[in-house]
């Protein structure tokens, strides 16, 4: 959770706040029903630091209608695409009211796809919203991590998230991660059958590949590629600046 006061915003006068989006979803059984959070949670904290934004607390449930019902996995909670586009609006006219314009949605649940659609009538008169990571954002940081699986591959619980806890909070990584592994390559009805017709430990990915090295490794070059982001909002922005300083 962010820890900033009042007068810490204040004297930070920032244009330009981030807002971490996660969910309350299975990640197998060994990784935490938050771990989509932690992670957009981890992302916002470490660029609002780097460039000098205002960091919100996250949106903890979101989107998860796909893992629900999964047998023996119990937990995942869900709200409406409805409902998460009015809380990223009333954020958005909350900000505005404080002279905050611009926003960045850092999501790291794939299945809020209803995101993309807000960001895009956000914009249609000029660059308000922008959306973080993007999927080329996720291939860099792979790449540069050496993440060996690749994001289609590694879609739920595998070497990148469990990497990324193992850098950030190693003590939420259970053991059975070494024996977790599980490959389904082919999910043409995903959105229709849910996860449950592809896998039943709750994982699709390799996570005995992960290390906290790689974990740390994919969090730095997130961080460095979120200045193009900025890029994106007004180049008179004093937030850009001081974060190119």
């Amino acid at each position: 959770m962010p820890r900033a006061t009042a007068t810490d915003a204040a004297r930070q006068d920032s244009r330009i706040a981030v807002l971490p989006i996660g969910s309350f979803e299975q990640h197998g059984d060994h990784l935490p029903l938050a771990t989509d959070t932690m992670v957009a949670a981890l992302i916002a904290e470490r660029v609002s630091e780097r460039y000098g934004l205002l960091n919100l607390p996250p949106v903890t449930i979101s989107c998860s209608h796909e893992h629900e019902a999964m047998p023996g996995l119990a937990g995942t909670v869900s709200i409406s695409p409805s409902t998460l586009i009015a809380i990223v609006d009333d954020v958005r006219q909350s900000l505005r009211r404080a002279g905050i314009d611009h926003l960045v949605l850092v999501n790291a649940h794939g299945g809020n796809y209803t995101l993309s659609n807000l960001a895009q009538e956000a914009n249609v008169e000029g660059a308000a919203v922008a959306l973080f990571p993007g999927n080329e954002d996720w291939k860099a940081a792979r790449a540069t991590a050496g993440i060996e699986t690749s994001g289609r591959a590694d879609m739920h619980a595998g070497e990148l998230e469990t990497s990324i806890l193992m850098h950030a909070s190693p003590d939420s990584v259970g053991e059975t991660y070494v024996k977790n592994d599980h490959e389904a390559p082919s999910r043409n009805h995903l959105t229709t059958l849910g996860m449950k017709a592809y896998t039943t430990s709750g994982v699709i990915g390799l996570p005995s590949l992960a290390t906290a090295a790689k974990g740390q490794a994919v969090i730095d070059a997130l961080v460095d590629r979120f200045a193009e982001c900025l890029s994106l909002f007004d180049n008179d922005n004093p937030t850009r600046r001081a974060g190119s300083e």
